[in-house]
């Protein structure tokens, strides 16, 4: 899993880890996402394409989760660091 400087700033600002975000992550847990997006991540798993997480964190600040298509790296970061 990787970290943007700025992901984790917010997250610490926030008192939350981003190991908390990733468990969420990967158990299919996308938070704060449309139902369209939802079942893009759900065809994603299947097709072998990036799947997206977005959670609102208790700072109000979002934050993203991103796993790439050959599921080699998960990264947190800031909708901005996109």
């Amino acid at each position: 899993m990787f970290v943007t400087l700025a992901a984790l700033d917010v997250l610490r600002n926030a008192g939350v880890s981003p190991l908390e975000l990733l468990l969420r992550h990967v158990s299919g847990d996308w938070g704060n996402l449309s139902d369209s997006d939802r079942q893009q991540n759900d065809l994603s798993i299947e097709a072998g394409l990036h799947v997206l997480s977005s959670y609102v964190l208790p700072n109000q600040q979002t934050v993203w989760l991103i796993t790439e298509w050959d599921r080699s790296a998960t990264t947190v970061l800031l909708p901005d660091d996109y």
